[in-house]
C-alpha cells in the first residue's frame, strides 16, 4: 500500500513540475508578438472600419489605426476575417491577438459584460446601435411598439442582437448572421422587417449601392457606446497598445484618420488623458 501511495505521489510531483516548467516557459503576449514581429487583428468587413477598396486593398479607420499602432510598437499589423460569434474562441485559441473591429465596450447579447471575456484598451470612438428598415416603411414603423412581434436580423454575438431582441419582444423572432453586412442583405431581400447594426456602418452604407432600398429609422435611438480594442484577459499587450494610442491621439494621427473616414465628430479627444 505504501509503495502504491509513494508511486502516486511521485506521479503527482512530476506532473506539477511539468506544469511549472511549462508555465515558466510560456511567453507573454507582448513577448510573443515581438518575437514574431506582428500582431493579428480579428475583423469583420464593413465600412468605414475595415473594408476592401475597388483595388481589393483592405482599408478603413480601424485598419489604418491598427497599422499606425503596430508601427509605433515596431511591429506589423495583420488582419484575419473572423466569424463574429466566434471572436472569443479565436482570441483565446491564439488564431488572433486582438479583436479590433468596431468592438463596443459594453454587453454581450445575453447581457454579460464583455469585460468578463477580454481586457479593453482605451476607448477611441463613440458609437450607438442603429435601427434599419426598408425606406418605404419608415413612416409606418415610427414607434418602438411598432416593432413588437416583427422579424429582425442582427450580427450574432453583437450588441445589436440584444437591442433587436428587446425591440421584437421575443428572441425567437431574431435571426443572427456572421456579419452585419449579411444581416442587411437579408433585410434587402425582404425576409425580415428590421435590422440593428452599428451606427458607423449605417452612416457609410445604408441608402446606397446594394442597400439603396434601406434607411436609418429614428423611431428608436439606443444609448451611445464606445469602441475599444479587445485583448486577452491579463494580457500585457493591453498596456503597450494604450501607450501607442495615447501618442497617436496627441500627435494628431487619429484626428487625421477620423477626418479621412468621416468620423471626426465621433472621435474621443485626448485619449488616456481625461
Amino acid at each position: 500500500m505504501k509503495r502504491i501511495l509513494t508511486l502516486v505521489l511521485a506521479v503527482l510531483l512530476l506532473a506539477s513540475m511539468t506544469l511549472g516548467f511549462s508555465s515558466c516557459g510560456k511567453k507573454s503576449d507582448w513577448e510573443a508578438v515581438k518575437e514574431k514581429g506582428y500582431f493579428v487583428c480579428g475583423i469583420t468587413v464593413y465600412e468605414p472600419m475595415n473594408y476592401f477598396d475597388e483595388d481589393g486593398n483592405l482599408v478603413g479607420f480601424d485598419t489604418e489605426f491598427a497599422q499606425a499602432v503596430a508601427k509605433e510598437l515596431g511591429l506589423e499589423a495583420k488582419f484575419q476575417v473572423i466569424s463574429w460569434p466566434n471572436k472569443y474562441i479565436e482570441l483565446n485559441g491564439g488564431a488572433i491577438d486582438l479583436i479590433w473591429n468596431g468592438f463596443t465596450y459594453g454587453l454581450e447579447s445575453d447581457g454579460v459584460s464583455r469585460t468578463e471575456y477580454v481586457d479593453f484598451t482605451h476607448a477611441y470612438l463613440e458609437n450607438r446601435q442603429c435601427l434599419i428598415t426598408k425606406a418605404d416603411r419608415v413612416a409606418e414603423l415610427n414607434t418602438a411598439e411598432a416593432f413588437k412581434g416583427l422579424k429582425g436580423v442582427a450580427e450574432g454575438g453583437s450588441s445589436g442582437q440584444g437591442v433587436a431582441e428587446e425591440l421584437a419582444g421575443d428572441a425567437k423572432k431574431i435571426t443572427t448572421f456572421t456579419s452585419q453586412a449579411a444581416a442587411l442583405m437579408e433585410l434587402v431581400a425582404g425576409t425580415a422587417d428590421f435590422a440593428v447594426i452599428d451606427y458607423q456602418m449605417a452612416k457609410a452604407m445604408v441608402g446606397v449601392g446594394d442597400y439603396a432600398s434601406l434607411a436609418i429609422n429614428e423611431a428608436v435611438k439606443p444609448e451611445s457606446e464606445v469602441y475599444a480594442i479587445g485583448c486577452r484577459k491579463g494580457s500585457d499587450l493591453t498596456a503597450k497598445i494604450n501607450e501607442a494610442i495615447e501618442k497617436l491621439s496627441q500627435d494628431g494621427t487619429l484626428a487625421a484618420l477620423a477626418e479621412k473616414y468621416g468620423l471626426t465628430n465621433d472621435l474621443i479627444a485626448n485619449i488616456g488623458k481625461n
